[in-house]
C-alpha cells in the first residue's frame, strides 16, 4: 500500500509499505494493504511503519506527530499533519531539555493562552522523546 505523510512543508514520506500503526482518539490502529476506507483524527503520538511483511520490530521506522487527519482508501494511506519528525532526526537530549522548558512554561503560565501553548509544547516534546526511546530500544 502507498503511505503518504504530508506536512505543512510538503511530502515527508511517499512510499510503498506493509503496515502503519497510527495514534487515534480511540487508540492505536494498524493499517494494512486492502484496509477498509476510513477517515479519522490522529492525536499526538508515534507513527510506526513496517516496510515489508517479514520485517521484525527492530526494522520499524518511527515518526512523531502532533495530530492531524488520517485518510485510508483501498490502496493509499494519507496522514496530513502540521509537522512530523523522523525518529532518525530526533536528538534525545535536546528533546528532554525542551520538554523541561515546556513544563516550566506550563507551570508559570499566567493566562489561558500561555497555558494552552505550553500544553501543546509539552505534548510535542513528550511525543518526540517517546519516538526517540522507541527507536533506541528497537535498534538494540
Amino acid at each position: 500500500m502507498k503511505f503518504q505523510l504530508i506536512t505543512l512543508l510538503g511530502v515527508k514520506v511517499d512510499q510503498d509499505v506493509y503496515e502503519v500503526i497510527l495514534p487515534t482518539a480511540d487508540g492505536e490502529i494498524a493499517v494494512f494493504p486492502g484496509h477498509e476506507p476510513l477517515v479519522s483524527l490522529a492525536v499526538p503520538g508515534a507513527i510506526a511503519v513496517r516496510h515489508n511483511k517479514g520485517d521484525a520490530d527492530d526494522k520499524l521506522e518511527y515518526f512523531a506527530i502532533s495530530g492531524g487527519v488520517i485518510e485510508v482508501s483501498q490502496e493509499i494511506l494519507k496522514v496530513l499533519v502540521d509537522e512530523a519528525d523522523s525518529g532518525e532526526d530526533i536528538v534525545e537530549a535536546e528533546s528532554k531539555a525542551a520538554l523541561e522548558r515546556a513544563l516550566k512554561a506550563r507551570d508559570n503560565a499566567t493566562n489561558q493562552v500561555e497555558l494552552e501553548k505550553a500544553h501543546q509544547l509539552v505534548d510535542r516534546h513528550a511525543v518526540r522523546l517517546k519516538v526517540a526511546d522507541l527507536r533506541r530500544r528497537h535498534r538494540r
